[in-house]
């Protein structure tokens, strides 16, 4: 058996910086990996989706060029070479990561399956045939999430799509059911409308983005709706069939039963995490109900020496959580520091167009706490650079304690809303009260200034 000072089970946004600090530390690091360095984000998530998000709303400013008084022809979208630019660009990340990786002396990547045989010890079936056992005072589990399949009846009869999938597309859809009224599927939704795909959201919940205010999920529904995307809110899906060239689902909804017929099916209702194959209870490594990884504020798992990162561990699945996370464990793992996860703000953006962006608390969670608060909101035709950029659509909605004056929380919904967002994070993570973002003096006419606004009407 191989014996490493660290062995890092997976290659998700924390394993890289891991890996590389450790190595750098002098710690000899064994990185297993099944396939694709980067993990989701790199190889499936962020960076291809936001990739085609952008050539997606290229076609839209290309049909709405007459708004802004520029004459174009006919515009049309060649998949083939929207998914070539994607995968350039996947392909740059992921050969840079590797080529960092194999040049540190103290690292050894291993390309294969790897599974736990014992307390801290592995066995990894490489690519190549060859098995080799290897073991680390310290294991690092980020094997991270895929698209969990629902219990519906004929998925495994017709041919279906994941996020994934909707990647490797070289045509437009005719017509794309989307199952599922999260932040993925909205964004995919939406893509392919401005791809030129008829498209129809199924979403079994009462509104879009169920864990957002009500006022965030309506604002977004009409965004979407003037895209000419159908919505089908409260309506549960049944049973899926081919149907000639394509298929029919069949749903529950408010009116009855109806039926959808379309040419492609993107399923995009949750997540399932990669744990099922690594055989975790033989290291003693305990999971929740459904199958994430338990873990501790400091990401311990239930088993000595052995930690969960990223995804698996369940909790916000999102990349800057994975990247805080390496932060976690290197500063206490190397700096013997006492970091958690404890009061640590998440951030998000769902990279619609306009965006929808939070921080904090929402104006529901603050309600339901029973804090006392005040709200300012504006929406964006009050702010003077997204009416000159022709992008008046959304809100700012700010949470503040009415005791403190300190900033709770902050949704946002237009354009650039992510960046408007940080602002108002720095603002909190300095604790600073309302009043300073009121008074402050920000360049005209930038987004930026309409946090003087939003903050002077509450």
């Amino acid at each position: 058996m191989d014996r490493y000072d660290v062995v890092i089970l997976g290659s998700g946004q924390a394993a890289r910086p891991l890996a590389l600090a450790f190595a750098a530390a002098g710690r000899r690091v064994a990185f297993v990996e099944r396939e694709h360095l980067g993990g989701t984000c790199v190889n499936t998530g962020c960076t291809p989706t936001k990739t085609m998000v952008a050539s997606a709303r290229v076609a839209y400013l290309a049909r709405r060029a007459g708004d802004f008084g520029v004459r174009t022809g006919a515009v049309s979208v060649d998949m083939t070479r929207v998914r070539e630019r994607t995968r350039r660009i996947v392909r740059d990340f992921a050969d840079s990561s590797r080529a960092v990786l194999a040049a540190q002396a103290n690292i050894e990547l291993l390309f294969g399956a790897g599974r736990f045989v014992g307390p801290r010890q592995l066995e990894v079936r490489l690519n190549a045939g060859e098995v080799r056992r290897i073991a680390g005072e310290v294991v690092v589990i980020d094997t991270g999430a895929r698209t969990r399949v629902p219990p519906l009846v004929g998925l495994d009869q017709v041919q279906w799509l994941d996020h994934a999938g909707m990647l490797e597309l070289a045509v437009v859809p005719e017509h794309l059911l989307v199952l599922g009224g999260g932040y993925v599927g909205l964004e995919f939704a939406q893509m392919f409308r401005r791809f030129g795909s008829r498209v129809t959201i199924v979403q079994r919940a009462a509104q879009l983005l169920p864990r957002e205010d009500a006022d965030a999920a309506t604002a977004i529904q009409e965004v979407l709706a003037a895209d000419g995307i159908e919505i089908c809110l409260e309506s549960q899906a049944r049973r899926v069939i081919r149907a000639g060239d394509g298929i029919e689902l069949t749903c529950d909804s408010p009116v009855g039963s109806r039926r959808f017929a379309g040419s492609h099916l993107l399923v995009a209702t949750g997540r399932a995490p990669n744990t099922d194959s690594l055989d975790l209870a033989a290291a003693g490594i305990a999971v929740d109900d459904g199958g994430y990884v338990k873990v501790d504020e400091r990401l311990a798992t239930s088993a000595s020496g052995v930690y969960a990162v990223g995804d698996v561990k369940g909790g916000p699945a999102f990349t800057h959580i994975a990247y805080d996370d390496h932060r976690i464990l290197l500063t206490n793992l190397l700096s013997g520091g006492q970091a958690t996860t404890r009061g640590r703000m998440v951030p998000y953006v769902v990279f619609t167009d306009p965006e929808l962006a939070r921080v904090g608390l929402s104006e529901t969670e603050a309600r339901r706490q029973g804090r006392k608060i005040e709200v300012a909101r504006i929406g964006m035709d009050r702010v003077a650079r997204a009416l000159e950029m022709d992008e008046a659509r959304g809100f700012i909605k700010i949470v503040i304690d009415a005791d403190s004056d300190k900033f709770l929380g902050a949704t946002i919904l237009g354009v650039a809303a992510g960046e408007l967002m940080s602002t108002i994070e720095v603002a909190m993570m300095g604790g600073l009260p309302a009043s300073a973002l009121r008074d402050a003096t920000f360049a005209h006419p930038t987004l930026a200034e309409s946090l003087n606004t939003v903050m002077t009407a509450r």
